[in-house]
């Protein structure tokens, strides 16, 4: 029979043979003997498993004589069986870390043969870093490469030049710490300059001498109270005195800081400074209301109207400086250092006088003859006598005269 039919052509049909069809499972061979094969394998598998026992056995311990097994037993942990493995990884991360800073260092070398420097290299190292780069291992001693920037910041300051202790006070103080000080200041001087008034010249100059800071708070209130002033009889004094001729002789008594030897010795004057504390410099120490150190006599009693003799002072200066009880003893002197018609310049505060006639007829009673007077200025009032001849007066008369010191009165501030 046909498989297919089909008109004009047509397979003739073969028969299948039974054996054509294989089968893909394996036949088993010919039957053994059971117990015989059991009893090899077990032989083989005992050896097979003494053998792996043994090498086990020599495995661990070559692990327990190894330093890293035994580091860790002193830190209490157990080796496990994967430590072999992970000592591996590790020497391979460390030759791989080790490959890296080798690479690093030659690319630092050849940047640092194009000109480049160590801190651009730093710089750009960082920025891989910041990108996600595995982090750097230290260099070892004498190869680590600071950062420029680091090595700015490390950088000694350079030293400031020490402030002296004026500059300290002004950059310290705030704006209204300076008026406080300025006021407290100001205080202190008014203080002093009434305390000055109102006692002998001889306690002033024991104050002085115990307390030098009494002197310099003085003279700096007085240089700030100059300020408010129209005019300063200091400086009138200076531009009056430098047209004097040369090699004149000035005595200032009671002279402060010293102005009129500052302005005047530089144009060929000479200037002798005499206050109750010496600057070293130009200020001579001296007590001008008890004696200035300058020769000259004042005549004896019962003698002819004389002038004395041993005099070297042209022109004697009392700017602001009739201090104290006693300063009549003060033109006493003045008389007793000047040449005869030598000058007396006296310039004194307004306000201290109750009687300008009586304060001349004092000054002429001690042997001066009043030149001019000026009180045009409404702060101070300016004198200028010459020194004449005059009886030697006993010393009673002296006394009477020297005690006569109420005639000008004290300056004296409104309480605040």
């Amino acid at each position: 029979m046909a498989l297919f039919q089909v008109p004009g052509w047509s397979v003739p049909a073969a028969p299948v043979s039974e054996h054509a069809t294989h089968s893909r499972k394996r036949k088993r061979g010919p039957a053994k003997d059971e117990d015989k094969v059991s009893s090899a394998e077990l032989k083989s598998a005992a050896l097979n498993i003494e053998k792996l026992m043994k090498s086990l056995e020599a495995g661990d311990d070559a692990a327990a004589r190894s330093p890293k097994t035994q580091n860790k037993k002193h830190k209490g942990e157990t080796p496990r069986a994967g430590d072999r493995s992970m000592d591996s990884r590790q020497k391979v991360s460390q030759s791989t870390v080790e490959r890296k800073g080798k690479e690093k260092k030659g690319v630092e070398r050849r940047e640092k043969r194009k000109g480049v420097s160590s801190g651009a290299v730093a710089s750009r190292e960082q920025d891989k870093d910041d990108l996600g780069s595995p982090p750097k291992r230290k260099h070892k001693k004498g190869t680590h490469v600071e950062p420029q920037s680091e090595k700015q910041t490390l950088q000694p300051a350079p030293r400031a030049r020490s402030a002296s202790p004026e500059e300290k006070g002004k950059t310290r103080l705030t704006v209204l710490q300076a008026g406080m000080k300025q006021s407290l200041d100001g205080a202190r001087f008014r203080w002093i300059n009434e305390l000055l008034y109102k006692s002998d010249s001889t306690h002033a100059h024991q104050m002085m001498r115990e307390n030098h800071n009494v002197f310099e708070e003085y003279h700096t209130g007085f240089r700030r109270q100059v300020l408010a002033w129209p005019t300063n009889p200091v400086a009138h004094y200076a531009a009056e005195l430098a047209r004097y001729p040369p090699r004149t002789v000035i005595a200032d008594l009671g002279c402060g800081d010293a102005a009129l030897a500052r302005e005047l010795l530089p144009k060929g004057l000479t200037v002798l400074s005499f206050d109750l504390v010496s600057d070293d410099t130009y200020v001579i120490e001296a007590d001008t209301c008890v004696r200035i150190p300058l020769p000259g006599s004042e005549g004896v009693e019962g003698e002819d109207p004389t002038a004395g003799v041993g005099h070297v002072v042209d022109v004697a200066v009392c700017a602001l400086s009739l201090m104290g009880t006693n300063w009549p003893q003060c033109v006493r002197e003045a008389w007793r250092v000047l040449k005869l018609d030598g000058e007396l310049k006296i310039a004194e505060v307004a306000s201290r006088f109750t009687d300008i006639d009586a304060f001349v007829k004092l000054i002429c009673a001690t042997g001066f003859r009043l030149e001019s007077k000026d009180t045009r200025n409404t702060h101070f009032t300016l004198f200028e006598f010459k020194k004449i001849t005059r009886r030697a007066k006993s010393d009673k008369e002296l006394v009477q005269l020297m005690s006569r010191g109420d005639i000008l009165k004290p300056c004296e501030y409104k309480r605040r």
